[in-house]
């Protein structure tokens, strides 16, 4: 845990509006808990400003157009269907030239939210209460029925599985198997028995014979009843019908042995099994994994504080290319290097870094190069782009084309020298450690809050955008997406790969998001943790996926489980100390250690 900062924190983007200039103003603050009450507008002038042009009611889901006027998405998008041009000054007009208003929209759900907060009831908050519980309930039963729908699955494929185990007859295999097996092991009374018959029909011909011996081959159960229940029988004592009990079960016990050791070897060559199921084997790993870990415990605490520096947020904690050092980056314009192995063992009240670089701006996102491991890379709040040395604390690299704020920076996993940044100028930069300027430029319609480079590839980078939704770009063909991933209801504000297929995403809408970049299609919704306004850090990994929360909590996701596997509160001395409001403060930033296995499953949190 990185601890000792306070609640001021970097607010998620939700439009394109330009930031303050960032290196002269105070850390961005959230809006107090109550604010002066503001006055009421007059209804009849917020009707006229807010009419939609075309259905003149008040604007729903409002859209934007290139030459500036609002409108209803659902009224402008049928205009356009049979028109090119705008309903108020006629200029040429398509789908391509609609933006999401979100500043209209804003106002709109304030003074709707203000309106329905009059006029409700406490029975009408008690049905939204009630209405909230309902959804809760959804997604529960949701991940119930998927339970039982997978148990009934795996129910039916053991019992027929079972019942093939159980009549052997219909398994070619096992004709030529068992005889052998009970003549070698049942003794003399049995073969006694499958002789006779043949000897007493021998007058009879041949052929009657040769159909005895067929069907002597074809039942061996049937002829070795009939030798225990014939005459036979009552020359046997009491000693030798245990015998050959014993003996029986033997052979069977054998028989089964081998029967299984066959079907295993056919397995192992490629041949497949009509009741084989992998989804055994994938339900087994799931359960497996998400019982495995239940809680999550606090092992060392590193201060984080500065004398000169008390608004000290940590909005970036990343460890190397071998997980022996990590870094730490915020608003205190500083870059700190620690030694992990240092921090867990030595309990001392002031941890001192083993590295430490200045920058002339606060401080955004980290990243270190895959295969250099003493290089690292930073963006921050004036749009500049810097490639560190860590042993010589020196910049490698400096790219300073962003207009605006950069949001995120990631080093490529297959090309050591490709890095990408993604700014509140609404453009994602490729760039190239051994060229001064950028090699690639995306220009986009929102602003970038998110970057991320696919690891098993690079050529595809996944952009996390304020318009909602999530960009999945080839480089070799940057003039439209791959795919664009749509369903969080607010800014996207990180992107993470679990793997080369899978992607997570977080956005302000509170909630986490699985999707399979392969296929194009969403695999899961998570929710538990609240994130509304700020930045409160994302991590992966194979299995799972750990998020902050501005409840000052950090929660962990198994992937295939949408409720929360694990979940930890801070609960910081300083607050009881300074009288604050415990609510205040929120997690800013989390990481996970690889690998992620029991015994060396960390992480680390800043709060």
């Amino acid at each position: 845990m990185v601890g000792d900062s306070t609640s001021i924190g970097a607010l998620v983007p939700t439009a394109k509006t330009e930031p303050a200039d960032s290196s002269t103003e105070a850390p961005p603050a959230p809006a107090p808990p109550s604010e002066a009450p503001e006055k009421e507008p007059d209804v009849e002038e917020v009707d006229k400003d807010v009419l939609c042009p075309i259905c003149m009611q008040i604007i729903k889901d409002a859209f934007l157009t290139a030459c500036g006027h609002s409108f209803c998405y659902m009224c402008i998008v049928t205009h356009l269907q049979n028109k090119s041009d705008c309903p108020c000054c006629s200029n040429f007009l398509t789908t391509n030239h609609l933006y999401p208003n979100f500043l209209l929209n804003k106002l709109l759900r304030k003074t709707s939210a203000r309106q329905i907060a009059k006029a409700a009831t406490p029975l009408e908050q008690l049905h939204q209460a009630l209405e909230e519980i309902q959804s809760d309930l959804r997604y529960i039963k949701e991940d119930i029925h998927a339970v039982e729908v997978r148990r009934m699955e795996l129910y039916r494929r053991r019992e027929r599985y079972s019942a093939k185990m159980r009549m052997p007859v219909d398994d070619p295999t096992s004709k030529s198997v068992w005889p052998s097996l009970m003549d070698k092991h049942s003794g003399a009374a049995v073969t006694r028995t499958a002789i006779a018959p043949g000897q007493g029909r021998m007058s009879s011909g041949g052929s009657q014979n040769r159909k005895a011996d067929v069907k002597s081959s074809a039942s061996p159960l049937i002829l070795r009843n009939d030798a225990y229940g014939g005459s036979d029988t009552e020359n046997l004592t009491q000693s030798g019908l245990a015998l050959a009990r014993k003996r029986r079960v033997l052979a069977q016990r054998r028989y089964w042995a081998r029967l299984s050791s066959e079907q295993q070897t056919r397995g192992s060559n490629g041949l497949n099994r009509e009741d084989y199921s992998k989804g055994l084997e994938d339900f087994q790993s799931v359960l497996s994994t998400f019982t495995k870990y239940s809680r999550l415990r606090v092992v060392a605490e590193l201060r984080h504080g500065d004398l000169f520096h008390s608004a000290n947020i940590v909005s970036s904690i990343e460890f190397d290319r071998d997980d022996e050092l990590f870094a730490t980056a915020g608003v205190s314009r500083r870059i700190k290097i620690f030694e992990f192995s240092s921090v867990l063992n030595e309990a001392t009240d002031v941890q001192c870094p083993v590295s430490e670089m200045f920058t002339r701006s606060k401080l955004s996102c980290l990243s270190w190069n895959k295969y250099i491991k003493n290089h690292i890379a930073s963006s921050d709040y004036e749009g500049i782009v810097t490639v560190w040395d860590v042993t010589t604390r020196q910049s490698v690299m400096e790219y300073e084309e962003h207009e605006k704020r950069a949001w995120s920076v990631d080093f490529s996993h297959t090309q050591p020298s490709m890095l990408v940044s993604g700014s509140d100028d609404c453009k994602v930069k490729v760039w190239c450690t051994k060229q001064e300027t950028s090699v690639i430029n995306i220009d986009m319609k929102a602003n970038i809050c998110s970057v991320k480079y696919n690891p098993g590839s690079s050529f595809h980078v996944a952009v996390g955008s304020a318009d909602h939704h999530i960009h999945y770009y080839d480089l070799r063909k940057t003039n439209q997406p791959l795919h664009i991933f749509s369903g969080h209801r607010k800014a996207v504000s990180y992107v993470k790969f679990l793997s080369n297929n899978e992607l997570a995403s977080a956005s302000t809408d509170s909630t986490l998001r699985l999707w399979d970049v392969k296929e194009n299609v969403p695999l899961r919704i998570f929710r538990g943790h609240a994130n509304e306004k700020n930045f409160v850090g994302l991590t992966v990994n194979s299995e799972y996926i750990a998020c902050g929360s501005e409840t000052n909590e950090v929660y962990v996701y198994h992937k295939a489980i949408s409720k929360p596997a694990a979940c930890h509160r801070f609960i910081s001395s300083d607050t009881d100390e300074a009288g604050e409001d415990a609510s205040s403060y929120f997690i800013s930033a989390v990481c996970w250690k690889r690998p992620f296995i029991s015994s060396n499953s960390a992480a680390l949190a800043s709060n």
